[in-house]
C-alpha cells in the first residue's frame, strides 16, 4: 500500500471510529439516560477487533463458528449497538417480527432505553441479534466468556475431524475497571488460567474510572501481576488510539491460539494460555471538560458539550445520528466480507464433513436448535418399592449417568462437591475436561467439569456454556446458591436450559448445622421470575423431574434433593410419578371420594405425609396427600387441573415443608397450616432434628384434627379425582 492510499486508509479508519463515537453520544444524549463515556474511550479498541480480526458473518450472527464478542461492560451498550448497526448485523432472533431487517437500525438507536427498542438500557440475549449475552451485572459477562471457550474447545476436541476443523473460534470480552474488582472475574479467571484456554481473550479498558471517581480510591493493584500467576499471558497497549499496537497484540492472541491448537494436537501444552490485553484509553475521550472524569461515565454529556466533542473529532456539531459517507462500506468491505468469505467456507466444508460423518453432524444439528436425541426416554430406569429407599442425591445421580450415556452433550460438575452431589459422570473414554498436560487424565473432549470451590463462577461459566448450545449442569448444596444468585438470575432472564443440581436440601442434611441447612433458598429461588423449582419425594419423582426438565429448551430449573434416604414408594398403591409432569397431583386418598383435609408436601417431608395419611386413615378420616414438587409447573396449568387438586371449597389443609414457611400461604389459605422453619437450624443428627423442629407423622396428624376443627364440614368430590 503506498503512502496516499495509507493515508487514506487511515482517515477512513479514523471516520468510523469518530462514527462509532459520536452515534453513542448521541444515543445518550436523546434518551437523557446511559453511559457514553467508556464507548468515547473504547470504541478505537472495538473498531480494531471487529474490522480486523473477529470472524462473523452479519447475514449469520448464528453461526456456530462465529468469534464471540462479549460486552461483560454492558453500561457500554451504545458501542456495541452502534457496531451492529454499522456492520450491517442482520435480525434473526425469533424475538423480531417476520421479515428482513437489521438487527439495530438507525431508529433503534434514536430510541435507546426505550420501550420497545432493540437498544435496550444493557445488552439483553434474545431481544437484539448480535448480543451474545445479557450483561450489566459487572463479572458476569467475563464469566460467561469462560464457558464460551470452553464449548469451543469441547466441540472442537469431540468433532472436528483431519480435514475439517469446524470449531476453531475466538472469544473476545470486553471489560472495564468494575468487571476486574468483582470477585466472579477473578474466579472465572483462574479457571480458564488452569485449564489453559488459549482461544480466550479479555480486553480491559482501564480508563481509571469508575462511578464515585478515580479508581485510585479503591482500586491500586497491579491486575497485570495478578493474572501472570493465573496462567495468562498479559499484554499492554499504551494508547487506545494506537490502531498499530491494537493490531499487534490482536495478532499475538491469535498467534498463540494457532500455536496452542498445534500443541493440543502434539500433547504439549506448556505454552497454551488465555491473554489479558490491557488497554489505557481515556473515559470521555475529546470531550473538553469531561473526559477523565466521573462525569463521563454515567449521564449525558450536555448539549454545549457533545458539540465541542464533535468539532473535537472533526465532525459536523449541527448533526446528529450522522453516518458520513464510506462508513458503511468501508465495514461491508473488511468486517462484512470476510465473515461472509468465512462462512460461505465453513458451510461448504460442513456439507462434506455431513456426508463422511452423518452421525456427527446430526448431533451438531441437534446442539443448534436444542433438540435431543431420539429415542432418549428409554434409558430412564425404574425403581422398585423400598421403605428403607435412597437419597434424592443418589436417585438423581443414576438417572444422571443414564441420560449422559444418550446425550452425548450433557456435561457438567460440582463447587468441588461432586462426590456429595452424585453428580460424578462415570464415562467411557476422556472423563474430565483438563487440558493435556494440566492433569493426568487431560482432555478438553471430557464431559465431567471439576470448578473448584467457586459456585458463582460455576453457574456463570455454565450460562456461557449454554448459550453455546450445550447442555450444562452444575452442583453443589443447596445453601451454597446464595453465592451464585446473580447469574441464576441471569440465566433465567437470558431464559437458558441450564440444570442446577442443589442437594443436602434442609434440617435433614444434619450435623453441619445452621450454616449449611438451608431455610430461606427455597422461598428465595421460587421468587425468582422464570425459573422452575423442583423438589422430588422419592427416587420416581427424580426420574420424572429429569424426564420433564430435558425437554426444556428456555427454562432453568434447580433440582433440589437430599441428604438423607427417602422411602421408595409403592406406585401399585399409590399413584404414578408421572404426576409430576403437572407440578402438583394427587398422591393418596381414599376410594369414597369424600375429602376432610389435604395434607400438601414437598421432597422428603412427602414421607411423613403418607404415614400421617395412613394413621388418619386409620381413624376414619379422609385425608388427601398431594405431592407439590412445583410451584411454577403447577401454576402453569390451567384452573380447572389446579381446582380439581385444591378444591377451593375445602379449607382444612396442612402443608408441610422443612423450609421457610414464605409463600406457603397461597397453597394452605389464610386458615391453613404450615409446617415449616421459623428459625435456623442446631447441629445435630437428623432424628433429633426432626423431632425437635416438629417434622414428625404425629405432628401431621394433629395438625389435620385442629384443621378439621376449625373446618368440620366433610367434602364430597362429586368426580373421581384426578391422579395426575
Amino acid at each position: 500500500m503506498n503512502e496516499p492510499e495509507q493515508f487514506a486508509e487511515l482517515e477512513i479508519d479514523e471516520r468510523c471510529i469518530n462514527t462509532l463515537r459520536t452515534l453513542s453520544i448521541d444515543a445518550v444524549q436523546k434518551a437523557q439516560s446511559g453511559h457514553p463515556g467508556t464507548p468515547m474511550g473504547a470504541a478505537p479498541t472495538a473498531y480494531c477487533l471487529w474490522q480486523g480480526f473477529l470472524r462473523y458473518d452479519p447475514d449469520n450472527p448464528e453461526w456456530i463458528n462465529r468469534d464471540r464478542f462479549v460486552l461483560s461492560a454492558g453500561h457500554a451498550c451504545a458501542l456495541l449497538y452502534s457496531l451492529l448497526f454499522l456492520t450491517g448485523v442482520k435480525a434473526k432472533s425469533s424475538s423480531y417480527p417476520p421479515g428482513d431487517r437489521l438487527a439495530v437500525t438507525l431508529e433503534d438507536l434514536k430510541n435507546f432505553r426505550q420501550a420497545g427498542s432493540r437498544c435496550t438500557g444493557h445488552p439483553e440475549f434474545g431481544w437484539t441479534s448480535g448480543v451474545e449475552t445479557t450483561t450489566g451485572p459487572l463479572g458476569q459477562g467475563l464469566a460467561n466468556s469462560v464457558g464460551m471457550a470452553i464449548s469451543e474447545r469441547w466441540l472442537a476436541a469431540t468433532y472436528n475431524r483431519p480435514g475439517y476443523e469446524l470449531f476453531s473460534h475466538h472469544v473476545y470480552a470486553l471489560c472495564g475497571d468494575g468487571d476486574m474488582m468483582e470477585g466472579v472475574s477473578s474466579e472465572a479467571a483462574s479457571l480458564a488460567g488452569h485449564l489453559k484456554l488459549a482461544n480466550l481473550c479479555w480486553i480491559y479498558d482501564d480508563n481509571h474510572i469508575s462511578i464515585e471517581g478515580a479508581t485510585s480510591i479503591t482500586f491500586t493493584e497491579d491486575v497485570a501481576a495478578r493474572f501472570l500467576p493465573y496462567g495468562w499471558q498479559v499484554l499492554r497497549v499504551k494508547n487506545a488510539n494506537n490502531l498499530t499496537a491494537l493490531t499487534k497484540a490482536y495478532q499475538i492472541f491469535a498467534d498463540l491460539d494457532e500455536r496452542g491448537d498445534r500443541q493440543q494436537q502434539m500433547h504439549d501444552a506448556n505454552e497454551d494460555r488465555p491473554t489479558l490485553i490491557i488497554v489505557e484509553s481515556h473515559i470521555g475521550y475529546g470531550a473538553p471538560h469531561k473526559q477523565d472524569t466521573r462525569e463521563a461515565h454515567g449521564e449525558p454529556l450536555g448539549v454545549e458539550e457533545v458539540r465541542l466533542t464533535k468539532q473535537f473529532y472533526g465532525c459536523n456539531p449541527d448533526l446528529q445520528f450522522d453516518v458520513p459517507d464510506g462508513v458503511i462500506d468501508h465495514f461491508k468491505r473488511r468486517f462484512g466480507l470476510r465473515g461472509a468469505i468465512a462462512y460461505a467456507t465453513w458451510n461448504a466444508l460442513y456439507l462434506a464433513y455431513r456426508n463422511e460423518y452423518p452421525d456427527q453432524a446430526s448431533e451438531i444439528d441437534k446442539i443448534q436448535v436444542r433438540n435431543l436425541p431420539e429415542n432418549w426416554e428409554t434409558v430412564l430406569p425404574v425403581f422398585d418399592q423400598d421403605e428403607k429407599g435412597m437419597a434424592t442425591r443418589d436417585s438423581s445421580g443414576i438417572v444422571l449417568n443414564a441420560l449422559a450415556f444418550k446425550i452425548p452433550w450433557l456435561m457438567g460438575g460440582a463447587a468441588d462437591l461432586s462426590p456429595s452431589t452424585k453428580t460424578q459422570l462415570n464415562l467411557l473414554g476422556p472423563s474430565n475436561f483438563q487440558a493435556i498436560g494440566q492433569a493426568a487424565e487431560g482432555n478438553y473432549a471430557g464431559r465431567n467439569f471439576h470448578f473448584g470451590v467457586r459456585e458463582h463462577a460455576m453457574c456463570a461459566i455454565a450460562n456461557g456454556m449454554s448459550l453455546s448450545g450445550l447442555r450444562p449442569f452444575v452442583s453443589s448444596f443447596l445453601i451454597f446458591t446464595d453465592y451464585c444468585r446473580a447469574a441464576l438470575r441471569l440465566s433465567a432472564m437470558m431464559e437458558l436450559p441450564l440444570i442446577s443440581v442443589w442437594t443436602h436440601d434442609s434440617i435433614g442434611m444434619g450435623e453441619d448445622g445452621p450454616t449449611h441447612q438451608p431455610i430461606e433458598q427455597l422461598a428465595s429461588l421460587r421468587a425468582m421470575p422464570g425459573i422452575v423449582v423442583l423438589r422430588p419425594a422419592d427416587a420416581n419423582e427424580v426420574v420424572e423431574a429429569w424426564r420433564v426438565m430435558m425437554q426444556f429448551k428456555q427454562t432453568p430449573v434447580c433440582l433440589v434433593l437430599t441428604r438423607q434416604a427417602v422411602p421408595t414408594l409403592d406406585r401399585s398403591i399409590y399413584a404414578s410419578a408421572s404426576g409430576l409432569a403437572f407440578g402438583a397431583y394427587i398422591l393418596a386418598e381414599t376410594t369414597d371420594n369424600q375429602v376432610d383435609v389435604l395434607l400438601i408436601a414437598s421432597g422428603s417431608e412427602m414421607g411423613i405425609c403418607i404415614k400421617a395419611y395412613e394413621q388418619l386413615k386409620t381413624e376414619g378420616i379422609h385425608a388427601r396427600v398431594i405431592s407439590m414438587p412445583s410451584w411454577e409447573i403447577f401454576e402453569s396449568q390451567t384452573q380447572a387441573y389446579k381446582d380439581k387438586i385444591l378444591p377451593p371449597s375445602i379449607k382444612a389443609r396442612v402443608v408441610v415443608e422443612a423450609a421457610s414457611t414464605f409463600g406457603w400461604e397461597r397453597y394452605a389459605g389464610v386458615d391453613g397450616s404450615i409446617l415449616g422453619m421459623h428459625t435456623f437450624g442446631m447441629s445435630a443428627p437428623i432424628k433429633v432434628l426432626l423431632r425437635q423442629f416438629g417434622f414428625e407423622p404425629e405432628h401431621v396428624v394433629a395438625s389435620a384434627k385442629v384443621q378439621m376443627i376449625l373446618h368440620p364440614t366433610p367434602h364430597r368430590i362429586e368426580a373421581p379425582a384426578l391422579k395426575g
